[in-house]
């Protein structure tokens, strides 16, 4: 099949194929007498097996590794699940990271009162660099909507 085929039934664009096949992902491709690339179902599944490791968030060095061993019917599967758990340590640590910024910019948002006035504590936790040592930090206690009775959304940005 031609790359426009083999990209339909691997849902992986015709760049992104002619990428992997530059950098040793898939084996490169045969080629018809007029020079176009020919590509087999093996390299279709390939192509779906890389595909579902990118949705995944996998990085390509992985995914070298994983469809190494995929095709090694010799392997063993410790290698694969010690490859997985690293990826999840990775998403589990980035899921931390998101929450935080999502959580700090939840409380900036809340914080801010969002009128005609030009204060605003986003951009000045901003400008100050967030809560690091030695930089200004947003006092929540000067927004109106931020109640005086909420001391742990003051203490979060501010201690």
């Amino acid at each position: 099949m031609n790359i426009g085929q083999a990209s339909a039934a691997s849902d992986v664009s015709a760049k992104m194929i002619r990428y992997y096949e530059s950098i040793g992902l898939i084996p490169k491709a045969g080629r018809t007498e007029a020079g176009y690339r020919v590509y087999t179902t093996t390299d279709v599944n390939t192509l779906r097996f890389i595909r579902r490791a990118r949705d995944l968030g996998l990085a390509i060095e992985r995914i070298g590794l994983l469809v190494g061993l995929w095709r090694d019917r010799e392997r063993s599967s410790a290698e694969v699940k010690r490859i997985a758990e690293a990826h999840v340590a990775e998403l589990e640590a980035r899921i931390l990271e998101l929450t935080a910024m999502r959580d700090t910019l939840r409380e900036l948002a809340d914080a801010c009162r969002g009128d005609h006035r030009p204060d605003c504590p986003i951009l000045r936790d901003l400008e100050g660099g967030g809560r690091r040592p030695g930089r200004r930090r947003i006092d929540l206690r000067q927004c109106a909507s931020a109640p005086a009775a909420q001391p742990d959304a003051v203490g979060k940005l501010t201690g």
